[in-house]
């Protein structure tokens, strides 16, 4: 006669989300050029949280930077703080070479350096035109251009951050609407040029609120004329930047406004 063995019952495991679900970026280089504030760094800790090793370029921001690169480490991936002028292809060369070097590649590449300032039209000086042209528009060509060769080899993508200044005039900010318009046209180009090897596109946001208390009340001045009623906040815009960083890369060429329909 056989001895029933009794066995102990077995002890469930807790349902863990983030081992049930493969992070979309795991394995992936990220380089995100101005990450260390504002609505870089949301993209920087966006990728990061994704699963990608991230380093960012920064220019006069060391201490932002460094903790930016303590942010993205704590999603247990690899995080890089470079400082970095993209006007300038010798120091774009070195960082690019740098990331590529410490990271093993770059898989998507975030443009997202950009200048911004508010100047009356007759008082726009020729310097003020060239600078903020120098950054959003030669800035995301001269990075991607220097990313060229890892970006196909990897198959990669670029996103760069436009503008709905690219698409509606703003009386005070000619300069400024003038070069998001070019990134725009920009992106499109790429998108031509660099296909089918590396998908390009364009997350160009509206209004975004970051908590700045100087934008306060010009914030909720635009929030009343915006559809959806609200501004638009930096998971709003990483959400975008997210899609485009895991999309098929039949898509390219879009330019995608984070705007909750102001510009319409």
């Amino acid at each position: 006669m056989h001895k029933r063995v009794i066995r102990p019952p077995r002890r469930l495991r807790r349902y863990n989300p983030a081992m049930a679900i493969a992070k979309s970026l795991a394995g992936k280089v990220a380089l995100v050029t101005g990450g260390a504030r504002r609505l870089g760094r949301a993209a920087a800790l966006a990728l990061a949280q994704e699963g990608a090793d991230v380093a960012i370029t920064y220019l006069s921001s060391p201490k932002e930077a460094q903790r930016t690169v303590n942010d993205i480490e704590r999603s247990g991936v690899g995080g890089l703080a470079i400082r970095c002028d993209v006007t300038e292809p010798k120091s774009v060369l070195t960082a690019v070479k740098e990331a590529v070097t410490k990271l093993g590649g770059i898989d998507i590449l975030v443009n997202n350096a950009g200048a911004y300032e508010t100047v009356p039209f007759e008082d726009l000086t020729i310097e003020q035109w060239d600078t903020v042209f120098g950054v959003n528009v030669r800035g995301p060509f001269v990075v991607s251009q220097a990313a060229l060769p890892n970006l196909q080899r990897r198959k990669g993508r670029i996103i760069n951050l436009g503008s709905l200044g690219g698409l509606r005039a703003w009386p005070t900010h000619a300069h400024y609407c003038s070069s998001k318009a070019a990134l725009h046209m920009l992106t499109k180009a790429m998108a031509k040029a660099l296909a089918p090897e590396i998908a390009v596109n364009c997350v160009a946001p509206g209004m975004i609120d970051l908590g700045e208390k100087s934008a306060k009340q010009f914030t909720k001045r635009l929030a009343n004329q915006t559809p959806m009623r609200r501004s638009g906040t930096g998971d709003d815009v990483t959400a975008a930047v997210l899609f485009f960083a895991t999309a098929p890369t039949f898509i390219t060429g879009q330019v995608l406004y984070v705007d909750g329909g102001l510009g319409l």
